[in-house]
């Protein structure tokens, strides 16, 4: 088993916001239309960009790890978040919709093989899409690594990260009877569900600040509420995923999967004190994947706003060409 931690050389800097040369909407299956946009160097490296959420869809501020001059950049909004449509819709929307919608956009884009660059949620589908089609994927990015396993659903809304953020916690807890704080997920998903249309952006507003409170190691105080339009797609969704266990055959899959890329070259980097996404996950991705390197940012918690998280990754992607 490996376990070593690489060291990074100096940091550099996020590139400026670049704007878009292309940008479409794609139609794909299940009457699902999808934002997707290009950037950078047209004849550049490709590399596709999967935000998280699930449900979070894309930001120009995404665009900033890569050379422009270097890098044709992928962006895209997953089906029902962000720019594309129907909004916050679940129906047809699973981890493998998502997996053939990501090889459909390269088939459009006429690219044959890519880099995955993903954090997060962005991660656990990114190894999904590679260990689906690893024949396309000539190396891996991930950052604050995620795999839809009970064992992190149950510390992020059983309460073992709200021991941490007991405030917090509190709120996000004391909208559910409780009859029903055996299961908060479960609890969430039936107001998400209903026909109370206020109830429903109230807990989406919920669930979206509960996560949104732990994301950085040093939270700025919150300013007004989470859009309603934002909060909806994004805890809707996201607990749609929840509910089903990401929609995997079995618990654990993805690490299980790891041997069918385990060829694949990848970077893997983890804030250490990341309170959505515990570095055992990433610890325990890193020692199945034998092509892996591991780095770890001190003072730095899960979002990818993180200084340092940041840096690491404008950092691996400048190694890579």
């Amino acid at each position: 088993m490996r376990n070593s931690e690489s060291q990074i050389g100096a940091y550099r800097p996020l590139y400026p916001v670049i704007q878009p040369y292309n940008y479409r909407m794609l139609a794909v299956p299940d009457n699902h239309v999808l934002y997707v946009e290009e950037c950078g160097n047209p004849d550049g490296i490709p590399v596709v960009v999967l935000h998280g959420g699930p449900g979070g869809g894309c930001s120009p501020g995404m665009r900033r790890f890569f050379h422009p001059d270097i890098y044709r950049i992928i962006l895209f909004d997953q089906r029902g978040c962000g720019r594309s449509k129907p909004h916050a819709s679940t129906e047809n929307n699973t981890t493998w919709d998502l997996v053939a919608d990501i090889e459909l956009i390269r088939e459009e884009l006429n690219i044959d093989r890519w880099i995955v660059f993903g954090g997060s949620w962005g991660a656990t589908l990114s190894l999904a899409y590679a260990q689906t089609h690893p024949e396309r994927v000539t190396n891996l990015v991930l950052r604050g690594i995620f795999m839809m396993t009970k064992r992190e659903l149950d510390w992020f809304y059983g309460g073992g990260a709200g021991r941490f953020f007991p405030r917090q916690w509190e709120y996000f807890t004391k909208l559910v009877p409780e009859n029903e704080r055996d299961d908060y997920i479960a609890a969430y998903a039936r107001r998400l569900t209903g026909d109370n249309e206020a109830e429903k952006i109230q807990f989406a507003r919920a669930w979206t600040e509960w996560e949104s409170a732990l994301a950085v190691l040093e939270p700025k105080p919150t300013r007004g509420s989470t859009p309603a339009a934002y909060a909806l797609a994004f805890a809707k969704i996201e607990n749609h995923y929840f509910s089903n266990g990401g929609f995997l055959r079995e618990d654990r899959q993805l690490l299980k999967d790891m041997y069918k890329i385990s060829h694949i070259p990848g970077t893997i980097v983890q804030g250490r004190y990341d309170m959505i996404c515990p570095p055992e996950t990433a610890f325990a991705l890193h020692a199945a994947w034998p092509a892996s390197r591991m780095v770890v940012v001190p003072n730095a918690g899960h979002a990818l706003s993180e200084p340092g998280i940041s840096s690491a990754l404008t950092t691996v992607m400048d190694e890579l060409y």
